[in-house]
């Protein structure tokens, strides 16, 4: 695996770089030596961010993780790719987008408690709406999504809470 670490609003120093490489270097039992990593770690405040992006072929693993100590925020990100890898690794190997694992790690049998289940199915009817009167129908429910028809552009979009408590909006490309 390759890492690419880089910093903002922080110098990167050996030790750090060092904590990064050993303990996602773990990860390395399930992909293959090609494998990029990149990680990206930033000081706000007291807050001490990490966030690991291991892109794949159609897929994207993730994790972004706080905390008031850099080298808890590291242990904290590993842990929480592995169980990404783990509960997902059927689903990849079922949409044949297994090129960037090893073998060994595509022929261990999965945890059948990993298995996604949708147990819920919503219907409601979907009115034209501004991403304004959107989220003010979010903040109503009481919920961190909402799903709309956009009436400028007659298309279904989805705004959300972020942290910090603003919005974001999300807009299908065509």
């Amino acid at each position: 695996m390759r890492f690419i670490i880089s910093g903002k609003n922080l110098d990167v120093t050996d030790s750090m770089r060092k904590a990064v490489t050993e303990k996602l270097g773990k990860l390395e039992r399930y992909f293959t030596p090609e494998t990029t990593v990149y990680v990206t770690m930033s000081v706000e405040k007291e807050r001490q961010k990490i966030e690991v992006t291991i892109p794949l072929k159609g897929n994207v693993i993730r994790s972004e993780q706080v905390s008031n100590d850099m080298y808890v925020s590291i242990d904290l990100v590993e842990e929480v790719i592995e169980r990404q890898l783990r509960k997902y690794k059927q689903k990849l190997v079922d949409r044949h987008q297994d090129g960037s694992f090893k073998k060994e790690f595509l022929e261990n049998d999965t945890d059948p408690g990993d298995d996604i289940r949708i147990v819920r199915t919503k219907q409601f009817d979907i009115k034209p709406m501004y991403p304004e009167d959107a989220c003010v129908q979010m903040e109503l429910l009481g919920h961190s999504f909402y799903m709309f028809l956009n009436a400028e552009t007659e298309q279904v979009n989805v705004v959300y809470k972020r942290k910090g408590g603003t919005y974001g909006l999300i807009e299908p490309e065509l």
